[in-house]
């Protein structure tokens, strides 16, 4: 089994932690790649930066991507890119408690030339 693994870090910037005041900016390291992150806008994070939500969904984005090109090259269909936009929400699961309670994978170009004539390519990706 791979060893995949990040590196987090967040330090207290007020005087000391209170609930809904402290900074949730904090710093991720991906690969030797780091990254700003922070709570989504509605939460007091930035625009620029990037949140927990969007993390997940670039995840499981990435995760669908690789899998359809894994069965695509198996079955020799003409894949030449693709391009996903995907789409966290934020909402209350059963308990009222605050959750990722849909994500939305929606693959908008996947740069095929052709299409298998039973259709078989348009019925798995729609």
């Amino acid at each position: 089994m791979s060893d995949l693994s990040i590196s987090l870090e967040w330090n207290l910037q007020e005087e000391e932690l209170k609930p809904d005041v402290f900074s949730k900016n904090h710093k991720i390291e991906i690969n030797d790649n780091f990254f700003n992150a922070g709570s989504a806008p509605e939460y007091g994070g930035r625009e620029n930066e990037i949140n927990p939500e969007q993390s997940l969904a670039a995840a499981i984005s990435s995760c669908h991507m690789m899998t359809f090109l894994a069965l695509a090259s198996k079955m020799k269909w003409p894949v030449k890119s693709y391009k996903d936009k995907a789409h966290a929400f934020l909402g209350k699961n059963t308990k009222g408690k605050m959750c990722v309670n849909k994500i939305e994978l929606k693959p908008v170009d996947l740069g095929i030339k052709r299409y298998d004539n039973k259709g078989t390519l348009s019925k798995i990706i729609n």
